[in-house]
């Protein structure tokens, strides 16, 4: 799923930047940072699960 905000992002930014429209490349900064969000609590989240599971 992050890597289709990733994907959503960088095609919104990439239609911003040719049709010169500020607020399309805004979000496609938004969605692109979205993703990242998505990928760095879903690493936290495994790592915590790691962590607990590590004695079984």
């Amino acid at each position: 799923m992050a890597n289709l905000d990733d994907a959503k992002g960088r095609m919104k930014e990439a239609a911003g930047d040719l049709s010169d429209d500020d607020d399309l490349k805004r979000e496609g900064k938004v969605d692109k940072a979205t993703g990242s969000i998505k990928d760095a609590v879903s690493d936290a989240a495994d790592k915590v699960k790691d962590v607990l599971h590590r004695d079984k």
